[in-house]
């Protein structure tokens, strides 16, 4: 059995970006896409209600305030494209990073209990993202949990200013 009949067609296969809209060229920012795009192909759920030809790629574009997810089938025919407006991520994004940087900081010096609890408040606002995510995915795409936290952590990467 090949490695893609192993894995599923109900899946992303691969995650490019359009560069002239998310451009490459800052390393941080770089690494941290890359291991983000990764840990996505490595472990996802990604079907297209009705449809059976997959595994899918996925493109994303930047267009304004809104993330553009367009998705090709096994093939490389378009399948499905929708936005997802950033504006409701604005706020959380801005406390993520936040409590990111604490964690980061804490993980230098500070006691296991207070890392615990900053990783915990880091591991909540990602949750909420991730959930945040999921509703703003149209009906016709289907994704489970696992593959929202990895989305979000995509699109953190994405915003993410070192």
């Amino acid at each position: 059995m090949s490695d893609e009949a192993e894995r599923g067609r109900d899946r992303l296969a691969a995650v490019t970006f359009d560069e002239t809209t998310i451009p490459l060229g800052q390393i941080d920012r770089d690494h941290e896409r890359a291991a983000a795009v990764f840990d996505l192909i490595e472990d996802n759920r990604f079907s297209v209600r009705g449809r059976d030809d997959g595994p899918y790629s996925l493109r994303l574009a930047r267009s304004e305030s809104r993330l553009r997810f367009e998705v090709r089938d096994s093939a490389g025919a378009p399948v499905v494209e929708f936005a997802v407006s950033m504006t409701p991520f604005q706020s959380l994004l801005k406390d993520y990073f936040r409590v990111c940087e604490t964690y980061f900081s804490a993980i230098r010096g500070a006691g296991a209990r207070q890392i615990a609890d900053i990783d915990r408040a880091r591991t909540d606002l990602h949750n909420e993202g991730a959930k945040l995510l999921a509703t703003r995915v149209p009906e016709q795409v289907e994704i489970d949990a696992g593959t929202a936290r990895r989305l979000f952590t995509l699109v953190s990467a994405l915003n993410w200013r070192p």
